[in-house]
């Protein structure tokens, strides 16, 4: 342990000292004046990923964190920092994701005037979006601190926690060195429950699993195959699945639930017992009335989160890891001939609504459809290419051209909460640099859910990350086209988006910048970023279409 005032170990040192052992070496962030006495002398050890603005830093240490599945340290500025990043705190937290969030606050001989940028109340400020948050009572606290909102991320379910640190604890003198912990991070499914979960799937005439975003996280794809073979069930995705739960080209996925009420009900009629594992029962929007279930539906509910299954409308629940819950379930569960009848995919696979009726018609001359596109996309690029989504008016095209079948090679929000996708996109291709893998990482991103976290783009320059963007330009806020027709509200300004120069934005930023209007076009940008590595965004205009909601 080094030491600094004679034999005194400092929080700094202590602090950064637990980070080493806990593997906690890389901090996203953007600095402020009440975070400089925790970033001076930055040990040469770690990595600092600067980026621009705090939702960045979050989505990008999200994206990262997820990538590597490992922790992550993010670090904002006071307050106003955490008010910044607070929607992808937000998505974090709904995408399960264990992120360390540590701000500055003023000197503690201040705080009880309330100087400027003095973090209030900072116990309250990112509630009901963190796990824990939390400032340290004394300086010497803060390494103990850390070791607990380590160890709350990282336990199931897994997600962010805050730690406001008042700017002088950091020359403060330790207790000495931080205790190291070691926790766990699964629950184990009680095995009477799982009998009895068995025993009601195996008697079920036709089952169907619904897999959910944390078979994904948990690398339970394997295992899910095997249940699903074992059981031979229709498999569903879970509406809004922010993770691909199952390889889209095996013959029992059907494709994805809609998340309306109605919609969702009549998807499941016919099935006769169906289980939900690793997803939430379930995501709804917009709201469609209608029955939870069909008539004469069981089903069952597994999720690590006791909250999930406690406001699940309907439905009996299981706590434990869904990926130890599906072992125990195929060891003991009796294996079933082949199913009556051919499970039919959705042609738009795991989005929620199908493709726009318009989709396959002959666009204008010299204007490309955003199937066309995706099409184009999906067979440019190399098979392993991580895709990251945020194109919410053309999802379902997305979908039908681009089939997921590699292992954690798609990632989108949880949230639907804009401006996630982008950073995360940074922070994926920042981890597959790290982890060798080196796979490129292709964002779609929507022109206006660009523009929420563009100081991203800054970020993916500056270290050279291979990042392709690709932006289907229509101009328009098209999805919110469409919640006006569901909705039957007429006349709402704001939905078209004029002027946008992203070629610009993106050069301006660091990154090549392109239009491409044509099939050759595109190909040829693409050829070209995916040879010369580095950060590219290709702007694409193409028709703009109003998807519908149901």
């Amino acid at each position: 342990m080094p030491r600094g005032r004679g034999d005194v170990v400092t929080v700094r040192e202590a602090t950064f000292q637990l980070f080493r052992e806990l593997g906690l070496t890389t901090v996203f962030g953007n600095p402020g004046s009440t975070e400089e006495t925790f970033l001076k002398d930055f040990p040469s050890d770690f990595t600092y990923v600067q980026t621009l603005a705090e939702a960045a830093a979050v989505g990008a240490a999200d994206g990262f964190a997820q990538a590597t599945r490992a922790p992550t340290l993010v670090n904002v500025h006071t307050s106003a920092g955490l008010s910044n990043g607070m929607s992808n705190i937000l998505t974090a937290f709904m995408n399960r994701t264990p992120l360390i969030v540590t701000a500055g606050n003023q000197t503690r001989d201040m705080l009880l005037m309330e100087p400027w940028l003095t973090n209030i109340e900072p116990s309250v400020l990112p509630k009901p979006w963190v796990k824990w948050s939390y400032e340290p009572v004394r300086a010497g606290d803060v390494p103990a601190a850390f070791m607990r909102a380590y160890a709350i991320a990282t336990q199931p379910p897994q997600g962010p926690v805050f730690l406001s640190i008042p700017l002088d604890d950091w020359d403060r003198e330790a207790d000495g060195p931080a205790v190291v912990r070691r926790v766990a991070n699964r629950i184990a499914p009680d095995p009477a429950r799982i009998a009895e979960f068995a025993v009601r799937l195996s008697s079920a005439e036709h089952p169907a699993l619904v897999l959910g975003a944390s078979v994904a996280r948990e690398q339970g794809w394997d295992q899910a195959v095997t249940l699903a073979e074992r059981l031979n069930a229709t498999v569903w995705a879970a509406p809004a699945s922010e993770r691909a739960p199952f390889p889209e080209h095996h013959p029992l996925y059907a494709g994805g639930l809609p998340f309306a009420i109605g919609p969702l009900a009549e998807k499941l009629a016919g099935h006769d017992v169906a289980i939900v594992i690793g997803a939430p029962v379930f995501r709804y929007y917009p709201y469609v009335a209608g029955p939870y279930l069909p008539d004469g539906l069981q089903l069952l509910h597994v999720s690590d989160d006791p909250a999930e299954t406690a406001k699940a409308p309907v439905g009996d629940s299981l706590i434990g890891d869904p990926l130890l819950a599906m072992q125990a379930l195929t060891e003991i569960i009796e294996a079933r001939p082949a199913p009556m009848r051919t499970v039919e995919m959705l042609p738009h696979r795991m989005a929620p609504t199908p493709v726009s009726a318009d989709a396959e018609q002959e666009p204008p001359e010299g204007v490309l459809t955003p199937l066309q596109l995706f099409r184009i996309l999906r067979d440019a690029t190399p098979p392993d290419t991580v895709l990251v989504e945020e194109s919410p008016s053309n999802l379902a095209e997305l979908h039908a051209a681009w089939p997921v079948e590699v292992p954690d090679t798609f990632f989108t929000f949880a949230s639907g909460s804009l401006g996630w996708n982008l950073p995360a996109s940074v922070g994926i291709a920042l981890a597959e640099r790290r982890t060798g893998r080196n796979r490129p990482v292709l964002a779609v991103m929507g022109d206006g859910s660009l523009q929420y976290s563009i100081q991203a783009l800054w970020t993916a320059a500056q270290h050279d990350a291979h990042l392709i963007v690709v932006v289907p330009r229509n101009g328009e806020y098209a999805i919110l086209k469409s919640f006006a027709e569901l909705e039957e509200t007429p006349g709402v300004p704001g939905l078209e988006i004029p002027g946008l120069d992203i070629v610009s934005l993106a050069k301006g930023y660091g990154c090549r910048g392109v239009e491409a209007g044509t099939d050759d076009e595109v190909r040829s940008a693409l050829a070209h970023a995916l040879e010369h590595g580095g950060t590219s965004v290709i702007v694409v205009p193409v028709t703009p279409t109003v998807p519908s909601l149901l």
